[in-house]
């Protein structure tokens, strides 16, 4: 992966500005939003079989808000607000979150993958 693999998921150039282009601190922040992603999507299952899905919404969508990844924000803020409906249309706003998410760590990938090449062309002084 590659810079030309980011599909705009996240707004890096936000992420940054936001750590005061510290790239330890984005570093940081992304891998953070990493593990969060890994130990509350297993509870966006679009089945509905596991209890605290709305949980798991909530608590990415904080995560996205730090790092840039507004549309994933909105669709997680989408799925909280579903509590009452339907099993089809809740299956549907997670499969729509669980993609996005799927989105958000792909730019992030193509985006550390990116920075690490850089490090390595970047003669450090």
């Amino acid at each position: 992966m590659a810079q030309r693999d980011i599909t705009g998921a996240v707004d890096f150039a936000y992420l940054e500005t936001y750590a005061a282009g510290d790239a330890g601190v984005v570093e940081e922040v992304l891998a953070i939003f990493r593990e969060q992603s890994a130990m509350w999507s297993r509870l966006l299952d679009p089945s509905g079989q596991a209890q605290g899905w709305r949980d798991g919404a909530h608590t990415l969508k904080g995560a996205s808000l730090g790092i840039g990844a507004f549309g994933l924000a909105e669709i997680c803020d989408q799925a909280e607000q579903a509590s009452g409906a339907g099993e089809i249309e809740r299956t549907v706003i997670l499969e729509r979150l669980r993609n996005a998410l799927e989105a958000v760590l792909a730019d992030i990938s193509a985006y550390t993958h990116e920075r690490a090449l850089q490090s390595l062309k970047t003669p450090k002084v």
